[in-house]
Protein backbone atom coordinates (compact mmCIF):
# COMPACT_ATOMS: atom_id res chain seq x y z
CA UNK A 1 0.00 0.00 0.00
CA UNK A 2 0.93 3.86 -0.37
CA UNK A 3 1.09 6.60 1.40
CA UNK A 4 -1.62 9.50 0.60
CA UNK A 5 -1.66 12.78 1.56
CA UNK A 6 -3.96 16.04 1.64
CA UNK A 7 -2.77 19.41 3.02
CA UNK A 8 -5.68 21.61 3.78
CA UNK A 9 -5.65 25.03 4.83
CA UNK A 10 -7.13 26.30 7.96
CA UNK A 11 -5.91 29.59 7.96
CA UNK A 12 -3.38 32.57 8.20
CA UNK A 13 -0.17 29.84 9.45
CA UNK A 14 -2.38 27.13 10.19
CA UNK A 15 -3.29 23.85 8.40
CA UNK A 16 -4.54 20.14 8.46
CA UNK A 17 -2.58 17.19 6.64
CA UNK A 18 -4.32 14.19 6.56
CA UNK A 19 -2.49 10.39 5.82
CA UNK A 20 -3.92 8.09 4.28
CA UNK A 21 -2.21 4.65 4.01
CA UNK A 22 1.21 3.17 5.20
CA UNK A 23 4.16 5.60 6.53
CA UNK A 24 7.34 2.82 6.12
CA UNK A 25 11.01 2.88 4.92
CA UNK A 26 9.08 3.77 1.12
CA UNK A 27 7.15 6.51 1.67
CA UNK A 28 8.39 8.46 4.80
CA UNK A 29 10.27 10.32 2.56
CA UNK A 30 6.99 11.61 1.00
CA UNK A 31 5.63 12.35 4.27
CA UNK A 32 8.87 13.99 4.70
CA UNK A 33 8.24 16.50 1.67
CA UNK A 34 4.68 17.29 2.94
CA UNK A 35 5.32 17.83 6.22
CA UNK A 36 8.40 19.41 7.48
CA UNK A 37 7.72 22.89 5.05
CA UNK A 38 4.93 24.00 6.70
CA UNK A 39 7.60 25.46 9.32
CA UNK A 40 9.19 27.73 6.88
CA UNK A 41 7.00 30.68 8.20
CA UNK A 42 7.09 31.45 11.85
CA UNK A 43 4.52 29.80 14.73
CA UNK A 44 2.84 27.73 11.96
CA UNK A 45 0.03 25.29 13.82
CA UNK A 46 -0.22 22.56 11.61
CA UNK A 47 -2.96 18.89 12.74
CA UNK A 48 -1.70 16.10 11.61
CA UNK A 49 -4.84 13.81 10.81
CA UNK A 50 -4.20 9.93 10.89
CA UNK A 51 -7.94 8.80 10.84
CA UNK A 52 -7.07 7.01 7.50
CA UNK A 53 -3.16 5.48 8.53
CA UNK A 54 -3.30 1.86 8.89
CA UNK A 55 0.33 1.28 9.72
CA UNK A 56 3.71 4.00 11.04
CA UNK A 57 7.27 2.32 10.85
CA UNK A 58 9.94 3.91 12.72
CA UNK A 59 10.76 5.54 9.34
CA UNK A 60 7.72 7.47 10.07
CA UNK A 61 8.24 7.98 13.26
CA UNK A 62 11.83 9.44 12.75
CA UNK A 63 9.35 12.33 10.71
CA UNK A 64 7.15 13.04 13.40
CA UNK A 65 10.32 14.10 15.64
CA UNK A 66 11.23 16.15 13.01
CA UNK A 67 8.44 18.07 12.76
CA UNK A 68 7.60 18.79 16.22
CA UNK A 69 11.55 19.98 16.60
CA UNK A 70 10.85 22.40 13.88
CA UNK A 71 7.41 23.34 15.15
CA UNK A 72 9.47 23.91 18.66
CA UNK A 73 11.59 25.99 16.96
CA UNK A 74 9.37 27.88 14.89
CA UNK A 75 7.23 28.78 17.98
CA UNK A 76 4.61 26.85 16.77
CA UNK A 77 2.02 23.50 17.06
CA UNK A 78 2.40 20.24 16.26
CA UNK A 79 -1.10 18.54 17.36
CA UNK A 80 -1.80 14.87 15.76
CA UNK A 81 -5.48 13.51 16.08
CA UNK A 82 -7.60 10.01 15.42
CA UNK A 83 -4.93 7.64 16.16
CA UNK A 84 -6.05 3.93 15.11
CA UNK A 85 -5.32 1.73 17.31
CA UNK A 86 -2.55 -0.29 15.81
CA UNK A 87 -0.35 3.35 15.10
CA UNK A 88 -1.40 4.39 19.27
CA UNK A 89 0.58 0.93 19.99
CA UNK A 90 3.76 2.15 17.89
CA UNK A 91 3.57 5.63 19.29
CA UNK A 92 3.38 4.02 22.41
CA UNK A 93 6.04 1.46 22.50
CA UNK A 94 8.26 4.55 21.18
CA UNK A 95 7.33 6.81 23.83
CA UNK A 96 6.17 9.39 21.67
CA UNK A 97 3.13 10.11 23.31
CA UNK A 98 4.59 11.48 26.53
CA UNK A 99 6.06 14.07 24.35
CA UNK A 100 3.71 14.68 21.56
CA UNK A 101 0.71 16.66 21.41
CA UNK A 102 -2.34 14.24 20.58
CA UNK A 103 -6.06 14.52 20.07
CA UNK A 104 -8.79 12.03 20.36
CA UNK A 105 -10.64 13.18 17.28
CA UNK A 106 -10.30 15.58 14.49
CA UNK A 107 -12.78 17.44 15.69
CA UNK A 108 -11.01 17.89 18.94
CA UNK A 109 -7.62 18.44 16.74
CA UNK A 110 -9.05 21.54 15.28
CA UNK A 111 -10.76 22.81 18.30
CA UNK A 112 -7.16 22.90 20.11
CA UNK A 113 -5.20 24.49 17.22
CA UNK A 114 -7.69 27.08 16.86
CA UNK A 115 -7.30 28.25 20.46
CA UNK A 116 -3.11 27.71 20.40
CA UNK A 117 -1.58 31.05 20.30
Amino acid sequence: MTLATTLEALGENRHCLRLEGRVDSLTATQLEQALLGLWDGAEARVLVDFQALDYISSAGLRIILMAAKRALRGRGRLLLCALQPRVVEVFEMSGFLKILDVAATRELGLAELAEAV
